[in-house]
Order: C-alpha cells, then structure tokens, then sequence
C-alpha cells in the first residue's frame, strides 16, 4: 500500500525504518508511469514502507529537499535520505536500489 503523505506528516511519516516518497504532480505524464510501478513495488516489498506526495498540494517538503524535477523518489533510513531518484526507473531497477538499503 502506498499512503499520502504530506507536508505536516511527511517527517513522521518516513522517521522509521526504510521509506521510498513518490514526489509526483497530476499534471506529470512520467509521474503517471511511475505511480504504478510504486504500488506494484509496495505490494511486493513488506519491509518498506512506500509513500507519495502531490508536490502542488504540498511545496514545502520538496523545497526543503532541493526537488526540482519530478518524478522524484527520495528514500530513507531510519529518517536520513540515502538516496534520491530522479526520473521513470522500472520495478527492477527500483527493487534493486531497495534491496541494497534493506539489507544494510
């Protein structure tokens, strides 16, 4: 499953263990391919947890990270950023960059 995150939550949110937040806007054709992609990823890996988080809805957490493109993917480990994706990248590719966090 894959939560709403947003400004007020977003610290909260990703202060745990392994975390990827989909920074996304509806507007973005590359978000709509990448979107389902997280959710398939969510399904399959239950020792992340996966959010999202409408950039226009939300300006002040994506500002605060320097996000300037998106899609954007920022993961995290026990609330520090380890990594930051930018652009479509495929379930496998995804898998791979998590796998590498998890088992850290």
């Amino acid at each position: 499953m894959v939560t709403e995150t947003t400004d007020k939550t977003f610290e909260q949110d990703t202060a745990t263990g392994v975390t990827l937040t989909d920074f996304w806007a509806t507007w973005c054709g590359p978000c709509r391919m990448q979107s389902p992609v997280v959710e398939q990823l969510a399904g399959e890996m239950d020792n992340v947890t996966f959010n999202k988080m409408d950039v226009d809805a939300n300006p002040n957490t994506p500002q605060s990270f320097g996000i300037m493109s998106i899609p954007t993917l920022l993961v995290k480990k026990d609330g520090k950023v380890v990594d930051s994706i930018v652009g479509y990248h495929s379930k496998d590719q995804l898998k791979k960059i998590l796998d590498q966090y998890v088992e850290a």
